[in-house]
């Protein structure tokens, strides 16, 4: 595995080295927008781009690595994305250990442009270990899974999923985008303002419609430990059969705990998410009385047809789920 990645990442290397200096040419040599010049930035994942483009308008243009509907936790670069990183201005990534193939992808890339941790400020959840971290493998093996680039260390990456800290986002992005292009200061300033009114707008909305559930109902299991944030912020009992990352396995041992659990708390629904295999949920509300809900977003937006194109619209689409599965 070690050395297949060593492969993309040469690769990647030498497909910047034939194409360099088209990419990363005159045209973006000053770093700060004009009217016929947007900045050219990245982001990591389709929920941090729709923030960047929030805050950015109609001075930037936004290349998102993982798109819509994709899986950060297991992705794997492209040299295409390589090109976009050495292109860009700026880029901003989430941290806290979510992308997991960032280290190899600018390294391949060989640019120079800041990255903006559009976390930086919160304060983590912690204390989480995947649940086949007790089944490394042993051996000449016994590397594996460090070798796959994805640890999180015990922290939880999914901080988006608070509105609260979506401000906090919202906040690191305008000032990343200041620094790249001070000239745009009061754009990026005035649209942050007018984005993050609309974030406490949706956070109202949001404690709203969850306090009108009973307390006692608003519990549920998702397929992943994305949630934390979520349940926390908004009082929601949240079980995940798998660990914060995708890549962790839900053991038998696990599934079992949960189907106990299910059926002692009475809890009502399980839902499947957009970047997950819905078979494992499917199996343990066969095997309980709990229903399966509709769809949730927790790592990335839907498509532009879908019904979580934005992260507000995501907010939204989780939250008319859960009331329509729980209040019922």
């Amino acid at each position: 595995m070690l050395n297949r990645r060593l492969v993309l990442a040469a690769g990647l290397a030498a497909s910047l080295a034939s194409g360099f200096a088209m990419v990363a040419g005159p045209a973006f040599a000053q770093g700060a927008a004009t009217p016929a010049q947007k900045l050219p930035v990245v982001a990591s994942f389709s929920i941090l781009g729709d923030f960047v483009k929030q805050v950015g308008g109609d001075r930037v243009a936004v290349t998102t690595i993982v798109g819509p509907n994709g899986d950060a936790h297991v992705y794997q670069p492209t040299p295409a994305d390589a090109k976009a990183v050495a292109a860009a201005k700026v880029v901003f990534v989430n941290g806290l250990g979510f992308e997991g193939w960032l280290d190899r992808l600018i390294k391949a890339s060989g640019t120079k442009a800041p990255m903006v941790v559009a976390t930086q400020g919160i304060t983590p959840r912690t204390g989480f270990v995947d649940h086949d971290d007790d089944e490394k493998p042993k051996g000449k093996d016994k590397h594996a899974k460090e070798d796959h680039g994805h640890d999180h260390g015990g922290i939880d990456p999914h901080a988006w999923q608070s509105i609260a800290n979506a401000k906090v986002y919202v906040a690191n992005v305008r000032d990343g985008l200041i620094a790249a292009d001070p000239d745009g200061r009061d754009t990026y300033t005035a649209n942050a303002a007018a984005y993050t009114a609309k974030l406490d707008a949706l956070e109202t909305e949001v404690k709203a419609a969850l306090a009108r559930i009973p307390a006692e109902q608003r519990r549920i299991i998702t397929s992943h430990d994305a949630f934390g944030y979520f349940g926390e912020a908004y009082g929601v009992v949240l079980v995940a059969p798998e660990g914060v990352s995708t890549e962790s396995e839900a053991s038998a041992k696990d599934v079992a705990r949960i189907i106990r659990q299910i059926k002692a708390q009475k809890i009502p629904a399980v839902f499947v998410e957009n970047i997950t295999d819905p078979r494992l949920m499917q199996r343990i509300a066969k095997e309980t009385s709990a229903k399966v809900g509709g769809t949730l977003y927790s790592d990335a937006l839907s498509d532009d047809k879908g019904p979580a194109s934005t992260y507000i619209d995501m907010m939204h689409s989780n939250v008319r789920e859960l009331s329509a599965a729980l209040a019922s």
